[in-house]
């Protein structure tokens, strides 16, 4: 009985000191306006100064960029569609997809973690709705409901790490599954900011690149959503 309850006791301190954490790192974001960083008017007026500095140090940079995208995504602040598109203006389309892809997938996985551990109770009270939603979507079709959901963002991606945190689904999945999901979105949201890079006077917001890519942005979910309903009558019609 001693020994369960030590257990417990450490337990209990170990989510303490996590919510604590939490709570520090969100108050200084906020205290310090930490959001105005992550505009896009920032990143624009910013952009030479950051080119520079990842020239110079390339490793730091990308470090760097990785923790503050994570730290906006677990935290589940907002800014993180800023930092994608400002990925695809600082790195590339190849590297920027890269790096936003495995940035993004842990931030999302570490929210889910605490969502699951931490803030259960909060998160079951705020979204049970939409939890009872969810846990039917999972019931029918298991991890290919989470990849539908990543791909199409019928609910905001903050949500979606949160309201999973309390399904029974294995956190290696969930990483996976993200990872993948999430892909295609981060390919065309980091291409259009590479896009937003290049515009540097007003003629600048017509071109072919910047048009094709905001327009790939509407598109994207309901392309997403009519390959998903073809794969699912195929599917059927092959049982």
């Amino acid at each position: 009985m001693c020994i369960k309850g030590e257990q417990v006791k450490k337990r209990i301190i170990n989510k303490l000191i996590i919510i604590c954490v939490l709570i520090v790192l969100a108050a200084v974001f906020k205290i310090f306006n930490l959001g105005e960083y992550l505009t896009l008017t920032y990143i624009k007026a910013s952009q030479e100064r950051f080119q520079f500095l990842y020239h110079e140090h390339q490793f730091l940079v990308i470090s760097g960029y990785m923790c503050i995208y994570i730290l906006v995504t677990s935290l589940s602040l907002p800014g993180a569609a800023v930092m994608t598109l400002a990925g695809g203006a600082l790195f590339g389309l190849f590297t920027g997809t890269i790096i936003v892809s495995f940035a993004s997938t842990i931030g999302a996985t570490l929210a889910c973690f605490v969502s699951r551990f931490i803030l259960r109770d909060w998160v079951q009270g705020k979204f049970g709705e939409k939890l009872k939603t969810v846990n039917e979507g999972i019931e029918k079709e298991g991890a290919f409901y989470l990849f539908t959901l990543r791909l199409i963002p019928v609910f905001p991606f903050w949500l979606i790490n949160l309201v999973m945190g309390l399904t029974k689904m294995p956190l290696k999945t969930y990483h996976i599954v993200s990872q993948v999901g999430m892909l295609p979105g981060t390919l065309v949201y980091v291409n259009a900011g590479k896009e937003l890079s290049k515009i540097h006077t007003l003629s600048g917001i017509l071109s072919p690149g910047l048009i094709l890519s905001f327009l790939l942005l509407g598109l994207f979910p309901i392309i997403s959503k009519k390959l998903l309903s073809f794969y699912k009558s195929k599917q059927s019609n092959t049982v």
